[in-house]
């Protein structure tokens, strides 16, 4: 299955009124997506990944997060609440899991299940799926920043991405079931994530792994935590603990999937290794595709640190989100109950149907973030010009050109006509030789930074504290 380029959706938009310029999120980001012109920070869409790491950065707020409107929920009849495990970890011990779950039906759901409900008919398919595949290792395709990540930045390992559907589509697939087995018109089912992070919504608006998803909204998930929160202190609700009807289904397998090493305590290999923060990801990736790691049957990345505990859309803070988790899991005995008896007994009804649409059809396709020119030849001649450019540069990767790294900088002389003057070393040297004077070098720095950080006021300013 080809993804189109022109086709992915980017949660992550850049408000521009509010963006002074100041680069940070440029020299974070790991795809080099981002760029400072005229004093704003600009989005090349073909390299970003929607993993946030701008966003988390950035000192004025100017990087926002594209969700649904909340009033979408009331366009269906049956409105259900996908939420991950992490999201009631978030809250207070003294809230219990029935508050959350009575809170989210008074704010206008009626269903509410938790994504990993799923994870119960996900372990047989990854065993199978790990102990099967040729190309090692596997590479969970979990996290959709992830999975762009290879894409753009290791195309040589898209054909180890496991082909197997992440539990939010999973859970969909088993909630649309259940209700069409009621008669329940699809149309009538609106089913709504909630989301830890941008990637998520990137990945349900605009998969790269599926045509399309049964997921029909996404929420934010700081903004239903806040929602939530409010309706528990003003109605309260009763502390019951065993009425949360949408958790049927959680193990503590379940409950931990969404945190970092949830996936590989089901993988049945000793050759296992999870890793979270998408530089340490980055890291690794870059000595797997240089063949300096072997002998690993399976992968668990993730992009936030402590992985969905740390979403940049949590509003708790990733370490007690992570302890209350696992203090949930640890708390479990499902085997003394009688519900666990009727879970296991819904999930062998359900595990064939489920079984037989796990899986993905078709191939993930590498994503070319820089694509020279569609004649080879002249594309042969551009990485050549790349290649010269770049070993006059003074690879200090200081960013005042606009660019986060020389590297980039030559990429963008050659493909967007940017002027090598642009480089404050190069500026310097030409001044020197008397080839460039003061008036174009400020000319340069305004194309990059703005005139706002150049402006006469300002030097003058800047000039009476120098003297002091």
């Amino acid at each position: 299955m080809e993804q189109k380029k022109e086709s992915l959706y980017h949660a992550l938009t850049f408000r521009t009124e509010l963006c002074m310029g100041c680069s940070h999120c440029m020299m974070k980001c790991p795809t080099e997506a981002i760029r400072v012109i005229h004093g704003k920070a600009i989005l090349n869409p073909d390299r970003c990944i929607d993993c946030g790491e701008c966003y988390r950065i950035c000192p004025y707020g100017a990087i926002s997060v594209r969700q649904d409107d909340f009033e979408k929920i009331y366009n269906y009849k049956y409105r259900v609440a996908l939420m991950p495990a992490v999201f009631s970890a978030q809250f207070p011990d003294k809230i219990t899991s029935h508050q959350i779950y009575r809170a989210l039906i008074s704010i206008g759901f009626t269903h509410v299940f938790e994504t990993e409900n799923s994870v119960e008919f996900l372990v047989k398919p990854y065993n199978d799926y790990v102990k099967n595949q040729r190309e090692k290792p596997v590479i969970s395709s979990f996290c959709p920043a992830i999975v762009r990540l290879i894409q753009v930045r290791f195309p040589t390992l898209v054909d180890n991405i496991m082909l197997i559907k992440p539990p939010m589509d999973v859970t969909a697939l088993y909630i649309k079931k259940i209700f069409e087995d009621s008669n329940i018109p699809s149309h009538d089912i609106g089913i709504f994530y909630v989301t830890p992070c941008a990637a998520k919504i990137a990945g349900i608006k605009s998969s790269v792994l599926e045509d399309h998803s049964l997921i029909n909204g996404v929420i934010n998930m700081s903004y239903l935590y806040n929602k939530v929160y409010r309706e528990i202190k003003q109605k309260g609700f009763a502390k019951e603990q065993n009425a949360a009807s949408g958790f049927k289904f959680m193990t503590r397998d379940s409950v931990r999937w969404s945190l970092t090493k949830g996936e590989i305590r089901v993988v049945k290999t000793n050759k296992k290794l999870a890793i979270d923060q998408i530089e340490n990801v980055i890291d690794f990736l870059e000595k797997l595709e240089n063949e300096d790691i072997r002998d690993i049957d399976f992968l668990e990345l993730r992009a936030c640190y402590q992985s969905c505990a740390g979403g940049i859309l949590c509003s708790g803070n990733k370490f007690l989100t992570t302890e209350r988790a696992n203090r949930r899991a640890n708390d479990m005995d499902e085997a003394k109950t009688n519900q666990h008896k009727t879970n296991q007994q819904e999930i062998k009804h359900y595990a064939p149907y489920i079984e037989e649409n796990v899986l993905l059809h078709g191939k993930i396709l590498p994503r070319s973030i820089i694509k020279l020119d569609d004649n080879m030849a002249e594309a042969m001649k551009k990485m050549k010009r790349i290649h010269e450019i770049n070993n006059i540069l003074p690879q200090v990767d200081c960013g005042i050109c606009g660019a986060p790294s020389c590297q980039a900088f030559a990429e963008d002389m050659v493909q967007k006509g940017v002027e090598i003057k642009s480089c404050i070393f190069i500026q310097k040297i030409l001044e020197q030789n008397d080839k460039l004077d003061t008036a174009e070098t400020i000319d340069l720095m305004i194309k990059t930074w703005g005139i706002g950080k150049l402006d006469k006021s300002r030097m003058k300013e800047l000039n009476n504290e120098i003297n002091i």
